[in-house]
């Protein structure tokens, strides 16, 4: 079967010969199917995933065209079906395919890249996914904007602006794809630790569906204001505070030179500026993730100031956030663009969130690309490596520890016995 063959199994659609450098033949993509000939691997092997609820109808649209375009069985509606099932199957049927000496599946194996269309928490999830499969070449992953903030895609050189679902429109996109720049990006871990509630009953952290990248293991009650933030600048350092100026309503920790759509949300500080706070450039693969205070206490709002921008408060490696019981009831908080109302401490009890790196993935990048390396020469201010000397930490860590290993975008995700995580690539 190739991209020529029409058919009722999923094969492509129609004939459209430049679309044979991205199709996979069913068996790929199927363990039931039945294994046949094939001449050639496809150069630029696709996997798509399509948040059907997002922009509207564009993305019903979307997966109607690429569908059209495609093999069916290779792009996935992601309220169907979710990203670590679908890598799961796939995956083990590389192996076992592998294991049969079938060097198509190989091939398709190492080319392989995926697609991603949705907001920024749909794109997150399936960075997340990747991030747990913790493969030795994990697949590099191209966003298309189809949200509100499209913040990944922006940052990455796909845009911001909603796409349109034509036919022509995707096969542009899909040779974007084939020319685009593999990119690695920090991915980092997030947990939130609460105590019980002794008497009454136990109110959700967040809304009744949590964001995919959250994983709720206990259920729990929340807490006030904040009162302390601490930052690990490199591995295994020593937690110092952060001193937050008064005037500061609102802080953001992200790894992207974008957000809220756009907004540059450090401005651009001088060169002595920087080198006083000891402060890099941002960069999106230095284990870094940037504190930035912001005057407003609704983030949106700096949006009416056209150049307006935060307060780089401080780069940290780690950074954990203390709320105690205070004056207020509650916070807000979001995570990827998922935003939600977080109960604070009416006790003595403590709220804390903490932020750590986990590993990175990689990103497709398309220009002109926002985003900077750290090991790109080309980009301004490359720092040099950190020193790793300071190896105290804190008596919780066990806690901590036990708290992260049941986090995961894909805390399902487990492959079958018989296959040896070990050797995947």
């Amino acid at each position: 079967m190739d991209g020529h063959t029409n058919g009722t199994n999923g094969s492509c659609s129609k004939p459209c010969e430049p679309l044979t450098d991205y199709c996979i033949p069913d068996y790929i993509l199927n363990p039931d199917s039945e294994q046949v000939l094939v001449d050639q691997a496809p150069c630029c092997p696709v996997v798509v995933f399509i948040n059907s609820r997002s922009g509207g109808q564009l993305g019903s649209s979307l997966i109607k065209t690429y569908r059209e375009l495609l093999n069916k069985a290779q792009v996935f509606d992601l309220s169907e079906e979710a990203p670590e099932k679908v890598l799961h199957r796939l995956y083990c049927n590389f192996e076992k395919l592998k294991s049969n000496g079938d060097p198509i599946a190989f091939q398709i194996q190492s080319n392989l890249r995926l697609i991603v269309a949705g907001g920024d928490g749909t794109a997150s999830w399936l960075l997340g996914v990747v991030s747990d499969l913790k493969l030795s070449h994990p697949p590099p992953i191209a966003t298309v904007p189809l949200g509100t903030g499209n913040n990944l895609p922006f940052s990455f050189g796909w845009g911001k602006k909603n796409p349109t679902t034509d036919q022509e429109a995707v096969k542009s996109f899909l040779g974007q794809v084939k020319k685009a720049r593999e990119m690695n990006i920090d991915s980092w871990h997030i947990i939130m630790r609460m105590r019980a509630p002794q008497e009454g009953p136990c109110e959700p952290i967040a809304p009744l569906e949590l964001p995919h990248s959250l994983h709720a293991f206990h259920r729990v009650s929340g807490s006030d204001s904040l009162n302390m933030v601490r930052i690990m600048k490199r591995p295994g350092g020593q937690w110092e505070e952060l001193k937050i100026p008064r005037s500061i309503r609102s802080i953001v920790c992200l790894n992207l030179p974008s957000f809220s759509g756009g907004l540059n949300p450090w401005g651009t500080p001088g060169t002595r500026k920087v080198q006083d706070r000891d402060l890099t450039a941002p960069f999106v693969d230095d284990g870094l993730i940037e504190v930035v205070g912001f005057r407003d206490a609704w983030h949106g709002l700096v949006l009416l100031a056209p150049n307006g921008h935060g307060t780089r408060l401080a780069q940290a490696h780690r950074i954990r956030f203390e709320f105690h019981k205070g004056a207020a009831e509650h916070t807000f908080m979001r995570i990827d663009g998922e935003p939600w109302k977080q109960p604070l401490p009416k006790d003595d009890d403590t709220v804390v969130v903490e932020i750590s790196h986990l590993r990175q993935v990689t990103m497709l990048a398309s220009d002109p690309c926002k985003s900077k390396s750290v090991n790109d020469p080309s980009s301004p201010m490359c720092c040099s490596n950190h020193d790793d000397d300071e190896r105290n930490s804190l008596e919780d860590e066990d806690e901590w520890e036990e708290g992260r290993k049941k986090f995961g975008a894909a805390d399902t995700f487990k492959f079958p016995d018989e296959v040896d995580v070990a050797h995947l690539s």
